[in-house]
């Protein structure tokens, strides 16, 4: 549930950018929580042909936005992506790359320097990188019980490449209609069920061992520890859901958002308001900003509302040629999950 202050905090930090595909606004509000563990990432210029988006909904400990994949990225980089990130949490050579992504995000070295020699240090000629045996910052060292969601996406020409893991969201709005083209990863789904109990867990009260209210996410190592298991076949799974839609011309906008937004509004609910909203407002981090506003809980009395809030909200900005249909990658959305389909409108 959480630690609730007695009044929300809703100062916010908004963002807005362009480029000659897109147009995009962020914003992000902490609320009621006792502190802020939602972060975002957005980088449009990736390439000249690519840009990247992301959310990230921490639990135990704020997240730290995971790094854009490099430009010639496909389809294969978000399952690469997230499951690095756990690998490298697990052993010290890991821990000093994150140390060094950390002096660009909110001094995150400072928590761990003191745990690892740093790259940077004046002894660091005389330390030897032995990956293999390397198995934490200090030893007998698991990994971090702290852990975030994920959910990324990258624009590159007329493709738009989603990864998800956890229950963050990402919408698109096509002539009107949400399709969600990612899926909550919550642990009474079957999938998430069959593979939780296989691995030795449990579900109790909607939560993985009693504990956390979702399936997949990166940390949380306490629910990794089997040795005789791949990473993802584990109790939670880094292993991210990864959908590849064709854009064109019919798609308006994408929303990714942390849970905060999505327990009060549906995909529709949401693409609705947004469309409302850019009738009369040009910029888009006010439109983010509007959204929190609304979902923001005049009390902690239900719970509902109360959770941290992060919204990024694209814009297509150039119709893009293709033939592709929502409706026809919708029918087939039933098939296997590895294959990238919309899943049509979901009201939640």
């Amino acid at each position: 549930m959480g630690i609730y202050l007695s009044t929300p905090k809703t100062e916010k930090f908004s963002e807005d950018g362009e480029n000659d595909r897109v147009r995009y606004g962020l914003s992000s509000m902490q609320g009621w929580r006792a502190t802020m563990e939602d972060a975002h990432a957005a980088y449009p210029d990736l390439d000249a042909s690519t840009s990247f988006f992301g959310v990230y909904d921490g639990h135990g400990g704020g997240p730290r936005p995971l790094p854009a994949p490099w430009p010639g990225c496909h389809s294969c980089w978000g399952l690469t992506l997230m499951l690095r990130m756990d690998e490298m949490m697990r052993g010290q050579r890991g821990w000093r790359e994150l140390a060094i992504l950390g002096d660009k995000l909110n001094k995150f070295t400072g928590m761990i320097e003191g745990l690892i020699w740093s790259p940077r240090g004046g002894d660091s000629n005389d330390q030897v990188d032995n990956w293999a045996f390397e198995e934490g910052p200090h030893s007998d060292f698991p990994g971090p019980t702290s852990g975030s969601t994920a959910c990324v996406a990258v624009i590159r020409n007329n493709q738009l490449i989603v990864a998800n893991a956890g229950d963050s969201r990402c919408v698109i709005s096509r002539k009107g209609q949400a399709y969600n083209l990612s899926k909550d990863h919550k642990p009474d789904l079957e999938v998430e069920k069959e593979r939780i109990l296989k691995a030795g867990g449990f579900i109790h009260a909607g939560r993985v061992n009693g504990s956390l209210n979702l399936a997949r996410a990166i940390g949380d190592m306490e629910f990794k520890q089997n040795k005789f298991l791949s990473a993802e076949k584990q109790i939670v799974t880094a292993n991210p859901d990864i959908n590849t839609v064709e854009l064109c011309d019919d798609d308006e906008f994408m929303v990714l958002a942390c849970d905060g937004i999505w327990d009060c509004m549906s995909s529709q609910t949401l693409v609705d308001f947004i469309h409302e909203q850019l009738k009369a407002e040009s910029k888009l981090s006010v439109v983010c900003e509007r959204v929190l506003d609304k979902c923001l809980a005049p009390s902690t009395a239900t719970g509902e509302g109360c959770d941290n809030m992060t919204m990024i909200l694209v814009q297509f900005k150039k119709p893009i040629k293709s033939t592709s249909s929502a409706e026809e990658q919708s029918s087939n959305s039933e098939s296997t999950e590895t294959e990238p389909k919309l899943e049509g409108n979901a009201e939640k």
